[in-house]
Order: structure tokens, then sequence, then C-alpha cells
């Protein structure tokens, strides 16, 4: 036995970049869920908040929220979520862009504005948002 096989019954976790696609989807699910906020490589490294609804990681862009100037006419991203513990890379991925029919995606904009911290206007946020944000879907690709 080589000193880099480990012992009978252990196993050694692969980096993200080398799992499977049904252990990398789950990987991306998790670290989206168990923290709130991820780094988007745009004009240069961009921290955002952001919620993990149906699949997919939702954002919210312009108006008095977070400025990710050019994330809505972007066909994809480079997404890295980091641990909320000790800030450790637990997965990067890119990840397709498309912009949400705010009208028609109620649900999202509710996960958003539960999610939403500090908000000066928690109760107008869907109006604010409908009139002066646009709402950001990326799906992570396989």
């Amino acid at each position: 036995m080589s000193d880099h096989t480990p012992p009978a019954g252990k196993t050694t976790p692969q980096p993200a970049s080398e799992q499977g696609v049904p252990e990398r989807a789950a990987a991306i699910a998790e670290g989206a869920k168990k923290s709130g906020i991820l780094w988007l490589t745009l004009d240069r490294p961009r921290l955002a908040w952001h919620t993990w609804h149906d699949g997919a990681i939702y954002l919210v862009t312009g108006g008095e929220e977070q400025a990710l100037p050019g994330l809505d006419a972007l066909d994809r991203v480079h997404v890295t979520l980091r641990s909320k513990d000790n800030g450790a890379r637990l997965v990067e991925f890119d990840a397709t862009v498309s912009v949400v029919d705010q009208a028609a995606s109620a649900d999202v904009v509710a996960a958003l504005a539960k999610d939403r911290l500090n908000a000066r206007d928690s109760e107008h946020l869907p109006d604010r948002w409908a009139r002066d944000c646009t709402i950001v879907r990326l799906t992570p690709e396989e």
C-alpha cells in the first residue's frame, strides 16, 4: 500500500472540480443553501448576496441593491461559493445567466425578499425591485 492510498474503508474527498455530476450538483446546492453570499467573476471579482431557490441561484442587482455591472447582459458567469464558517472555497462552477420576469415569478421575489437582510423598506421590496432592479437567475452548468 502506498503512502497516498487511504486505508480500507476510508475515502479521500475529491476536489469539486473532479467530482461527478451528482456529487457536484449536491455540493453546489449545499454550498448555496448554507451561505448567503458568493463571488462572481465580472469586470473584477464581485461579492454578492443571493438566494438558492428551486435549483438555482437568484440575485438582485441595480437601483439601491448590489452593483453587479453587466451581469444581466452575460450568457454565462463564473461563480465561487465559499464556506460560511472559514471562508474556504467549497466549489467553483460556471452558470447560465437569465433575467427573471418579476411579474411572473412571485415565488422567486418572495424568496429573495425573505433573505434580504437590513433592507430599509422591507415591506415595499417587491415594488422597488420591480421599478428599479433586475433579478437574475444563475443556473449551474453540468
